[in-house]
């Protein structure tokens, strides 16, 4: 609740809260604030006072005033996704030429037959990845923050890693591996490292199949930067990670969403993307999917491969969870032998975020236009890191550490859950892994600035489609959402909303 100080009005106040959020993108481009009757409700302050600082905000170009309509977060650039294809309104087939069938209702039109007003009308306000970013890392308060996608910083301190760090950079080591460059492809050792840790979970890629990235992040650009060039079609789980919606979109991508089930991605809906638009890639998380928590099924998994097969087109499967997930859970890399398949991965989540070191397993005849890519974007990536980084591995500490970050999980899950449950809230989704894809019943976007207010940071089920929409679905991270206290507040300003 704003209060009236000598130093700052109420109306500076309540403009200030907002401009912090629109310039930290926790309100994203193109949000509609809340009414002013509404926004006077929640802030206990009068209407004339929320006009002021809604007109303190449109000065400073921030906001928009749209007749009859509210204000909104500016917002002038486009996101570049095609409407997803849904078995309910397609009822053309695929023969098993791969040629459409007559069906019933009208399928979408190839991408050659769109007119350029009909391509322009079909853009929405875009997911924007800064706006995930940082409204993620945005230091909203000290409490714990259910919408941040890592561990709480004490769940990852560790002794070994600064022990680690202190061995490569003993006596001569700094000065030979400081003064130059070090590896293009990325350290000998840890990608020795990583072959063999690979191939544990059946993925099986000698070492120079194997090039270190900057996080797994930057490995997913690599790919896309290397595959497609813009305009190219790229099929994408939804929902799903925002930020590779929007990293696709940035760098001019048609964004095809593939709705993604219990067992794996519609396969009905890949079909029909693949006889209308040519896809060149497709973007996947087969384990602990991200946000629903879903693993890949073995049937699922076969015909994937086999539309790759068929219709020529790469799949990145991004493993970024496979600290957590049990070695023997479906992927697509196992049972393609990195044919069609690219793996990615990285240690940020379950080790260290600082020292982003990711890394891809590729085809060998994709290795060298990938590794030219990574020469161009950063010519080498750090080998101190990459060097602690594969002691820790060789030494099992990331092994040890990984099960007990597990363990605690597993813990800090069953507490979770059952607070959600007893808080009116259902799944929508099988708890697994890190997150929970929690059905609350209201608008999780106009919930998620309530929350704010209460120093706690939500992720809305919106940020996780290819073209944000209404959603009443949130995303939790289980490791932060094991206090009551969180959950009041939560069913409290539910509650108020219904």
């Amino acid at each position: 609740m704003l209060m009236k100080t000598a130093s700052q009005s109420l109306t500076e106040q309540l403009s200030a809260r907002f401009a912090e959020r629109i310039r930290s993108r926790l309100l994203a481009p193109g949000a509609r604030l809340p009414s002013v009757r509404l926004c006077a409700g929640q802030q206990g302050v009068s209407v004339s006072t929320v006009v002021a600082a809604y007109d303190q905000l449109q000065a400073q170009g921030l906001v928009v005033a749209r007749r009859n309509r509210g204000f909104f977060v500016r917002d002038a650039s486009f996101n570049a996704v095609l409407a997803p294809v849904h078995p309910a309104h397609v009822a053309a087939k695929t023969g098993a030429s791969g040629a459409l069938e007559a069906g019933a209702p009208e399928t979408p039109p190839p991408l050659s037959s769109w007119s350029t007003a009909t391509w322009m009308a079909s853009r929405q306000a875009p997911v924007d990845a800064t706006a995930l970013i940082r409204g993620m890392f945005h230091k909203v308060s000290n409490k714990p923050q259910p919408g941040m996608g890592v561990f709480p910083p004490e769940w990852l301190e560790t002794s070994f890693m600064p022990a680690a760090v202190r061995r490569v950079t003993s006596g001569s080591a700094l000065r030979e591996f400081s003064l130059s460059y070090g590896e293009p492809m990325g350290d000998s050792g840890l990608r020795r490292a990583l072959s063999q840790k690979l191939s544990a979970l059946n993925v099986h890629a000698v070492p120079e199949q194997i090039i270190t990235s900057v996080g797994a992040t930057h490995a997913l650009d690599i790919v896309s930067r290397t595959l497609l060039r813009a305009g190219d079609c790229v099929m994408v789980e939804e929902p799903g990670w925002a930020v590779e919606f929007a990293r696709l979109d940035a760098l001019g991508m048609r964004i095809l969403p593939v709705p993604r089930r219990a067992d794996g991605p519609d396969l009905e809906v890949m079909a029909q993307y693949c006889a209308l638009h040519s896809p060149k890639l497709f973007v996947s998380v087969s384990v602990f999917h991200n946000p629903t928590g879903y693993c890949l099924a073995p049937g699922s998994a076969h015909r994937v491969l086999q539309l790759a097969n068929q219709h020529n087109f790469h799949i990145v499967e991004d493993d970024t969870y496979s600290h957590l997930a049990p070695e023997h859970a479906t992927r697509l890399c196992a049972l393609d032998g990195l044919q069609r398949t690219i793996y990615v991965s990285g240690f940020a989540k379950i080790l260290a975020p600082g020292w982003r070191v990711g890394f891809m397993a590729a085809p060998p005849d994709l290795v060298e236009r990938l590794l030219d890519t990574k020469l161009l974007g950063t010519l080498t990536t750090p080998s101190l890191l990459e060097k602690a980084l594969a002691w820790c591995i060789d030494q099992g500490q990331l092994r040890r550490h990984a099960e007990r970050i597990r363990t605690r999980l597993d813990a800090a899950r069953a507490r979770s859950v059952k607070l959600a449950l007893a808080h009116g809230c259902s799944f929508a989704a099988e708890p697994a892994g890190l997150f929970g894809w929690v059905e609350t019943g209201v608008d999780t976007d106009a919930l998620a600035q309530r929350m704010l207010d209460e120093g706690y940071l939500i992720a809305p089920g919106a940020l996780f489609h290819a073209v944000r929409k209404p959603s009443t679905l949130m995303r939790i991270n289980f490791a932060t959402t094991q206090e009551a206290a969180f959950w009041k507040v939560f069913a409290r300003l539910r509650d108020g909303m219904t």
